[in-house]
């Protein structure tokens, strides 16, 4: 198993219409998709596009979000994770796994803001780092 490119950098953020005005602002990045909510995942999440990458910019909804809980350690929001494309998303659980990785959560793939399955790598295999793998979206 090999990683593909760099999906998207997600950024845990207080209020995400705030961030989408100051990527906007700043840095000219003016696309960006609709707000929406996924509550089975508590975040609220919007896509700033950008030539060559995405910021997944992620609002907590509720206090039993992850994101709330990033939050309380970085009010003012950071980066939250990195996130990967893989061609096969069980034979990269199946290789992280098997490299002595931590896959979050049940370890089960499940649908992510792109509609297509993800799963995460605890930090504490990539140098404090939380990585996201997805699966190669349909182009």
């Amino acid at each position: 198993m090999k990683i593909g490119r760099l999906n998207h950098v997600g950024v845990a953020v207080p209020d995400i219409e705030a961030a989408k005005q100051t990527y906007a602002d700043l840095y000219g990045a003016t696309e960006a998709t609709e707000t929406r909510d996924f509550p089975h995942l508590g975040v609220r999440v919007s896509f700033v596009h950008l030539d060559n990458s995405e910021i997944e910019l992620i609002e907590p909804c509720g206090d039993d979000s992850p994101i709330h809980k990033f939050l309380e350690r970085n009010p003012k929001g950071g980066q939250h994770h990195l996130c990967f494309e893989v061609a096969d998303i069980i034979a990269a659980r199946d290789a992280m796994q098997a490299r002595g990785a931590t896959v979050l959560g049940t370890g089960e793939p499940y649908i992510g803001a792109h509609g297509v399955p993800v799963i995460f790598i605890h930090p504490k295999n990539s140098h404090g780092q939380l990585i996201e793998l997805m699966q190669e979206p349909m182009r």
